[in-house]
């Protein structure tokens, strides 16, 4: 791996963090809040670029595959620790600034903030503004602005979205990774306007706009999207919830090419399916249990599964002290997530659906030994590598929850918690259950459980696999 060109992409993706740390600065000026919460962070931003971009080598030349994991593991990490000096300049704790940090630009929306609306605006509008940029990706954003990336870019976009393929626009990445950006600042514009119809603060309309279509959850009131009790604005989240959770290049498709492609797409057709199930079994549970009436119940239900299952995290009612049925059908939740391509957390529909198809393989082969069967996809048969990707995925991902759950557990963890907390920062989901509820914080959370689950926040926002190559001895060796 040559480092010199490594760390001289690093300076340019320094440069990128410094711009953005412009805006919650601009932010402050409007609310006359102190320039030095983003200031100070913004001056050693930019020094850091500048010695970076002054003593390492620019981008002229094709890039290794370790390079593009490399560049990305590490750049989200830059990322976290860099914009985790604001929260520190206001107040709060090391830890937990770098835990709120992971949490915003990994798009997870689990906080250990204790007292949210004590923070200054500018402060919280950053907290949100930092999980838009992680939901799409602020790797993603790099290869969209920096020109004459070439296949340089594709090794980051595949390190960046390592999913079943690589969602492609257009032959360039670079093109690519700028449509998909258009398309997320369209529907978060819209959103804007949607909610200010609705009654909602221009602040509020941004704040959350920023946190529901990325799908990560932070809202700038302790009692999240509970403080609204609004059945109009709920449903309005409902329906950008659901439409980040989907995949965002069939968003452009289905608007400019083909109407058709979102309602053609087995995974969208499942990730529908499932949203209606999981909707009418909690409502049923919810009401049946006697807490809620049969309205109210179909209300908190179909929030809270789309919340959940887009891993978005919003709350509009403490789930924590709902029935334990019905706490199990949100956990079960927590592990699916939303589709590939989209801005949501977890495993993703796509690799739920097509374990389904290939146990029924397994099964259709024990009656018919000498049968040949394909798994198919939109009409398409899948590769059996991408099979064993996805069974080695789902393997090394339970296995990372497992180990994070029993060493919570050992850190004196009661067991609802450790598990939920798990999922929830592994996953990206946000909130859990038992002491990191909805209406709860990770303060709960002993020190060294804390940098447990920032780890779990950066290994799961990069989908495993990015995280535990660069961690492996061969990637290290010539």
């Amino acid at each position: 791996m040559r480092y010199d060109v490594v760390l001289g992409v690093l300076g340019s993706i320094l440069w990128l963090l410094a711009g953005v740390l412009v805006i919650p600065l601009i932010v402050a000026v409007y609310y006359g809040e102190t320039l030095f919460t983003f200031g100070l962070p913004l001056l050693i931003t930019v020094l850091a670029a500048f010695v970076f971009s002054l003593f390492f080598t620019k981008v002229e030349e094709e890039w290794n595959m370790k390079e593009g994991f490399f560049i990305v593991a590490s750049g989200w990490l830059i990322a976290a620790v860099i914009y985790s000096i604001p929260y520190i300049l206001e107040g709060v704790p090391v830890l937990n600034a770098l835990f709120e940090s992971m949490s915003g630009v990994t798009a997870t929306g689990a906080t250990a903030l204790t007292d949210i609306e004590s923070h200054s605006r500018s402060l919280l509008f950053w907290r949100s503004m930092t999980q838009w940029l992680g939901g799409m990706g602020i790797i993603m954003l790099f290869i969209a602005i920096l020109p004459k990336l070439g296949i340089a870019g594709r090794q980051m976009f595949r390190a960046e979205v390592p999913g079943l393929h690589e969602e492609q626009l257009r032959p360039r990445i670079r093109e690519t990774a700028k449509i998909l950006w258009l398309v997320y600042i369209m529907l978060s514009l819209a959103e804007i306007i949607v909610l200010d119809l609705a009654g909602l603060s221009l602040y509020d309309s941004v704040t959350h706009t920023f946190t529901s279509i990325s799908c990560s959850g932070f809202s700038p009131y302790s009692d999240s999207i509970a403080a609204f009790n609004d059945p109009v604005v709920e449903a309005i989240f409902i329906v950008f919830m659901f439409l980040g959770g989907a995949n965002f290049a069939l968003h452009y498709k289905t608007v400019f090419s083909d109407r058709k492609s979102l309602i053609r797409d087995e995974e969208f057709k499942f990730y529908f399916l499932l949203i209606g199930i999981a909707t009418l079994v909690l409502a049923y549970m919810l009401f049946s249990t006697r807490v809620y009436p049969l309205g109210e119940a179909f209300r908190y239900s179909s929030f809270q599964v789309i919340s959940i299952l887009t891993t978005t995290g919003y709350a509009t009612a403490d789930f924590n002290l709902w029935p334990d049925s019905s706490r199990f059908i949100l956990f079960l939740l927590m592990f699916i997530g939303g589709c590939a391509g989209s801005t949501s957390g977890g495993v993703k529909v796509v690799r739920v659906l097509l374990l389904i198809k290939y146990a029924q393989n397994v099964l259709f082969k024990v009656l018919h030994p000498k049968a040949i069967r394909h798994i198919r996809f939109n009409g398409k048969t899948v590769p059996e590598d991408v099979i064993h990707s996805i069974v080695s995925f789902m393997v090394i991902y339970f296995m990372i929850f497992v180990a994070s759950s029993t060493m919570l557990s050992l850190m004196g963890m009661d067991f609802v918690t450790s598990l939920s907390a798990s999922i929830a920062t592994l996953g990206n989901v946000g909130p859990g259950l038992g002491l990191v509820g909805p209406m709860e914080s990770f303060d709960n959370i002993p020190a060294l459980g804390k940098l447990l689950l920032t780890a779990n926040m950066w290994i799961g926002r990069l989908e495993v696999f990015t995280v535990m190559v660069i961690l492996t001895p061969a990637f290290w060796r010539k």
